[in-house]
C-alpha cells in the first residue's frame, strides 16, 4: 500500500514514515500543500495523510481542490488543531477520517487499516477469482485450487496492484513506484523478478501477461 505523507516537520515526517515502512507500507513524503496537490495528481496513492498548517497550501484546501477534481483517495488528517470546528470542517469537506496529536502509533494503525479496508471494499469484492486462483483481499491470502499460495509482502502487493487494476497494462515503473515508493534505489530490474516468483509459485505463466515494451497485466476474464 502506497501512502503519501504531507507534514511540514522533517523531523516529524521522517520518524514516522520510519515506522510506516516497518509495517511495509510504501511512504513517499512532501512538505508543503501544494507539492502534495501536484503528486496527488501525477502518482496513484492508497491514502492520504496530512497536517493541516501547511506551506503554500493549507490541508483544508488541499482537500478540497481534491474531491472538486473527483479524487476520491482516502485522506486521514493528523493534526495538532483539535477544536471542533476543526473537526467538523475537516470532515465536511471530504477527509475520511481525523486524527488529534499527541496519538499512540497503534492507533493510527488501526484508522489507517480501517481506511484502506473500506477503500478496498469500493474497488473490489472481498474475494477476487481469476481462473482457479483465489485472492482474498481482506485476509491477503492467495489460494490456488484450495492448495494456500505463500507470498511475500512485496509479492502479494504486486499480485493485488495487478489484480485492482486488472484489465489495464501497468508499466513497471508504476508498479515499482507503486510498491517501493519514489525513493527506492534498489535493483532496476525488481519487477521482472518479482513476476517471475510470482509465476513460479502458481505454476502458471499465463496469470500475469507481459506485455512487450509495455509492461505487465492481469486481463479480464
Amino acid at each position: 500500500m502506497r501512502i503519501l505523507l504531507v507534514e511540514n516537520e522533517l523531523n516529524v515526517d521522517q520518524s514516522l514514515a520510519k515506522l510506516l515502512k516497518e509495517q511495509n507500507y510504501s511512504v513517499d513524503i512532501v512538505f508543503d500543500g501544494q507539492a502534495a496537490f501536484e503528486h496527488l495528481s501525477i502518482f496513484e496513492y492508497d491514502l492520504l495523510i496530512l497536517d493541516v498548517i501547511l506551506p503554500l497550501m493549507d490541508g483544508f484546501t488541499l482537500i478540497e481542490k481534491l474531491r472538486q477534481k473527483g479524487n476520491t483517495v482516502p485522506v486521514l488528517i493528523l493534526t495538532a488543531k483539535d477544536s471542533l470546528a476543526d473537526r467538523v470542517k475537516g470532515l465536511d469537506i471530504g477527509a475520511d477520517d481525523y486524527l488529534v496529536r499527541p496519538f499512540e502509533f497503534e492507533e493510527l494503525l488501526a484508522r489507517i487499516r480501517a481506511l484502506l479496508r473500506r477503500k478496498k471494499r469500493d474497488v473490489l469484492s472481498d474475494t477476487v477469482q481469476l481462473k482457479d486462483v483465489t485472492i482474498n483481499i481482506a485476509k491477503k491470502q492467495v489460494k490456488r485450487a484450495e492448495q494456500m499460495i505463500e507470498l511475500t509482502a512485496k509479492e502479494y502487493e504486486v499480485l493485488e496492484y495487478l489484480v485492482r487494476n486488472r484489465g489495464q497494462i501497468l508499466t513497471r515503473e508504476q508498479i515499482r513506484e507503486h510498491v517501493w515508493g519514489l525513493d527506492y534505489e534498489g535493483e532496476s530490474n525488481i519487477i521482472d523478478v518479482i513476476v517471475k516468483n510470482i509465476r513460479q509459485k502458481f505454476a502458471d505463466a499465463t496469470l500475469i501477461k507481459t506485455k512487450r515494451g509495455l509492461g505487465y497485466v492481469i486481463e479480464e476474464e
